[in-house]
């Protein structure tokens, strides 16, 4: 998009922060859509916004399986969907592309290593090839072997982006290249939740037997990314988008220098956009009872192995047409748009071709004085695989006061076609009746207040949806045709226990209402007690403390491998004597900073002599690890 206004090369995109510790470097980044820059985050309170798997999701006992929000959020963006999100949080999309503009290269070296040999290696370069010219390249490798039976994972993913402007700052070329390439075991769960998990036999959890993956012995070798039985998923996305705009050319003129300005009135852009998917489910080891019992299919004798599999290809193309009514305030323009998507799949039954065509408008606004942020939006399907979905948003946020804070409004709704994983066309189209499912509607209302000063956030989110799809068990489709609500509230409150003692709480409280196929939990809390200071030594800075994950007792989805989904259950309420309890110590000291950590202590007792032993459950099936202790590096370099 851009900034206020454009101001030589480098115009509002200029870092305004200079750190001294760091050798005098100025780096700011934005996002493909997005009009703000934003700032490095060097904060050490919170681990979890480094760690791959944010706080308020569950997985399935080993970084990088499958994992899933413990709050209620259905998908509203219309079109065309494979239908495979178990693992999105691993993922790096367009919407992570990161665009800097830095004085000086930058560079980031990211190590994480955890018990069992589990290892995160993150690596960012980035420098200003020209001050008018910026490319990033960021890569990360996910490695894990797991506690337990078949839960190796190995996630690779890279990055890279590209902003390019003209001189006479009319032209603007945005480029990425986004690759994923993530492989998880799968083992359908331990046998049996209850009992082997207190059978002191059973104290190494890599000795419980599962109901997939085989006899494999353990392994922690760095460089074996082999999967007997599990998903892998390959993914591919490239972008090119460019901008040429129209307006008035002006400039500043100084002792030295004359500094080019450009108000822009009216903008051209064209993206074009290629998108590679293959989704794979593979079993080398393939146990006929399983899938007879679980997915009602019947295996060729002699069972070697078993696979599904879809692959796709997308090139889409769009034209859109930007105008500025302020021309010195980029923050506000109106935006109209159409598209062309030609999509390719391939399938167990053969290939199939379809397209989709929509338009889109756009408005937003915010005002020079900071008081008004407001966003408006909407999409519509004209023709072809996903012809009349659509989505309408729109939010206003106002900021009332320094003493009084922001508050936000806001409403959407949207029309989709059911993921393509509900279509017979699809291999992973499981169960013998051929259905014809509706389209899904789904509103969302929500509302929210902060406070900076107060360090308080108020947030409610009230959902109403009907034609709601879902998986009913391993393998079969439903839809809801009646309307059901959702009500979330959320609070976020730092809380000053002492002059360097914070306490900072996340409460979620959500409520279904309806018969509805849907179960969340009712409560679910996270609360960190923490020293956040120096220790008097001028260089340093560190939080000591306690972590507390409480989730209230809820029949938890049950998990299916081969589809690589969670499915709606009603038998089964996971419940936990304690909450998710961990020890932290993060410091930082210049630009290296440190996190140590000791996670899951909830799970120690005396089991036919002391252990970490009392796994918590979160799904059917799936249990947490014992206790893990990790270690991650995290070190920035100017050079």
């Amino acid at each position: 998009m851009g900034g206020n206004r454009r101001i030589g090369q480098g115009g509002d995109d200029s870092l305004r922060r200079r750190n001294k510790l760091e050798d005098s470097i100025t780096i700011s980044f934005r996002y493909l859509d997005s009009t703000r820059s934003y700032k490095l985050d060097s904060s050490i309170s919170d681990f979890l916004r480094r760690f791959p798997i944010p706080a308020t999701h569950i997985y399935l006992g080993n970084t990088g399986n499958a994992a899933k929000s413990l709050l209620f959020t259905p998908d509203f963006r219309p079109g065309f969907d494979a239908g495979f999100h178990a693992f999105d949080i691993y993922t790096w999309k367009l919407e992570n592309a990161r665009f800097f503009n830095t004085t000086r290269p930058y560079s980031e070296i990211n190590y994480f290593l955890g018990t069992r040999t589990e290892q995160v290696i993150e690596l960012l370069h980035t420098q200003n090839i020209r001050p008018n010219w910026n490319a990033m390249f960021q890569y990360r490798l996910i490695n894990s072997p797991g506690f337990f039976k078949s839960q190796k994972t190995n996630h690779n993913n890279y990055l890279f982006t590209s902003r390019f402007q003209s001189k006479n700052l009319r032209y603007t070329n945005y480029f990425v290249l986004a690759g994923n390439k993530l492989m998880s075991s799968e083992n359908g769960g331990i046998i049996d939740t209850s009992d082997i998990l207190n059978d002191p036999i059973f104290k190494d959890r890599f000795n419980i037997p599962a109901y997939l993956g085989g006899d494999e012995g353990f392994s922690s070798n760095f460089f074996s990314t082999k999967i007997t039985t599990g998903n892998k998923y390959s993914l591919f996305t490239g972008l090119l988008r460019q901008q040429y705009d129209l307006g008035r050319k002006d400039s500043i003129v100084t002792d030295s220098t004359v500094i080019p300005l450009f108000f822009p009135r009216l903008r051209f852009e064209h993206t074009v956009q290629l998108d590679q998917d293959k989704y794979i489910y593979h079993d080398y080891v393939a146990d006929s009872v399983y899938y007879k019992t679980n997915y009602d299919t019947t295996l060729r004798k002699p069972v070697d192995s078993f696979q599904l599999k879809d692959r796709w290809q997308s090139v889409t193309n769009d034209l859109s047409i930007y105008q500025f009514p302020d021309a010195k305030n980029l923050h506000q323009f109106i935006r109209l748009g159409i598209m062309l998507q030609n999509l390719s799949g391939e399938f167990e039954s053969g290939k199939r071709n379809f397209f989709n065509t929509a338009g889109h408008a756009e408005y937003r606004n915010k005002t020079r004085n900071q008081l008004w942020d407001i966003e408006a939006k909407g999409k519509l399907y004209f023709t072809g695989l996903n012809a009349a979905d659509y989505q309408a948003y729109i939010s206003l946020q106002r900021l009332l006061g320094k003493k009084i804070g922001y508050i936000k409004l806001g409403f959407e709704n949207s029309s989709r076609t059911p993921s393509f994983i509900f279509d017979s066309r699809s291999s992973f189209y499981l169960q013998k009746a051929i259905q014809d499912f509706k389209k899904e509607n789904s509103t969302h209302l929500f509302a929210s207040y902060f406070l900076p000063s107060f360090k308080l956030r108020l947030t409610g989110d009230y959902y109403l949806l009907t034609n709601y799809t879902y998986l009913a068990n391993y393998y079969e489709l439903k839809q809801e045709g009646s309307l059901f609500n959702v009500l979330q509230l959320t609070l976020e409150k730092t809380i000053k226990l002492g002059k360097r003692w914070n306490w900072h709480a996340d409460i979620y409280f959500q409520q279904v209402i309806g018969d509805a196929p849907v179960h969340v939990p009712a409560l679910y809390a996270r609360n960190r007690f923490a020293y956040e200071g120096n220790l008097g030594f001028k260089n340093l800075d560190i939080a000591i403390g306690a972590e507390f994950r409480y989730r209230a007792p809820y029949k938890a989805d049950g998990y299916s491998p081969l589809l690589g989904r969670f499915f709606y259950q009603d038998s089964i309420t996971i419940r936990n004597p304690l909450p998710d309890i961990s020890a932290y110590v993060h410091f930082r000291i210049r630009p290296f900073k440190a996190f140590v950590r000791v996670e899951n202590l909830n799970t120690a007792r005396d089991l036919d002599g002391f252990g970490f032993t009392r796994n918590n459950l979160v799904a059917p099936g799936y249990a947490l690890p014992g206790l893990q202790f990790r270690l991650g590096v995290y070190w920035s370099f100017v050079n």
